[in-house]
């Protein structure tokens, strides 16, 4: 049995025999095992518009930064305890917050801590995504498998960037510092969110290694 946490309600985790989804409802912070774990705790917070957004920055009304009520620290001690993989998006804080080494972003997997973990960046669209969509894993106490590492094909953006205003963006993509919007197709929020298939299977294949291990 896999134990998959922080994940989407009737989302792709759901409706696999030995598989036991985690979503909101159930809040993954509270897992205590036994089973190794898959785990996609939220990321506004560590990302790179942790603060809301550039309207909010300097204002009473920004985000801090990691405060994600204690989700990311839960699902890391999960995967160290248990064995698994974490997700999280190219250029996470959480990984500085948590005194791991950024991977690559050419791939491959590279000790991330002094206790055993590794990391690696490895881009969805190479497994099904729409966009590029770089990846940053962090897996523990599994087999680490060689994955479609460097570039991988992708027509979408995920991020806006980063304009205060409608004005704004209009005046950049008339003075043409921006391409239209045309030219720079967007992705839905949860378009952008969703974990494909086959990329999902392969962080289900890469945690059931850990099942053959003991902690």
């Amino acid at each position: 049995m896999i134990a998959a946490l922080f994940v989407e309600k009737n989302g792709c985790y759901y409706g696999i025999d030995d598989v036991d989804p985690w979503d909101i409802e159930r809040d993954a912070r509270l897992y205590e095992g036994p089973h190794p774990v898959v785990a996609h705790p939220p990321c506004e917070r560590w990302g790179r518009y942790w603060g809301g957004g550039p309207m909010l920055h300097g204002t009473p009304r920004q985000k801090k930064l990691g405060d994600d009520e204690g989700c990311f620290d839960a699902a890391i001690n999960a995967v160290r305890k248990f064995g698994g993989v974490l997700e999280h998006p190219e250029g996470s804080h959480a990984w500085r917050a948590h005194d791991l080494n950024l991977p690559p972003r050419s791939g491959g997997w590279v000790n991330a801590d002094l206790i055993g973990g590794w990391t690696c960046c490895v881009e969805q669209g190479a497994y099904g995504h729409r966009a590029r969509k770089a990846t940053w894993l962090y897996a523990f106490g599994v087999d680490l498998p060689s994955l479609k590492w460097g570039s991988a094909e992708g027509t979408f953006n995920l991020l806006d960037e980063g304009f205060h205003s409608k004005e704004e963006r209009a005046r950049k993509i008339k003075t043409g510092i921006c391409q239209r919007l045309s030219k720079k197709q967007r992705l839905s929020k949860k378009q952008r969110l969703s974990t494909p298939l086959p990329f999902r299977d392969l962080l289900l294949e890469i945690t059931r290694t850990a099942a053959r291990r003991e902690y």
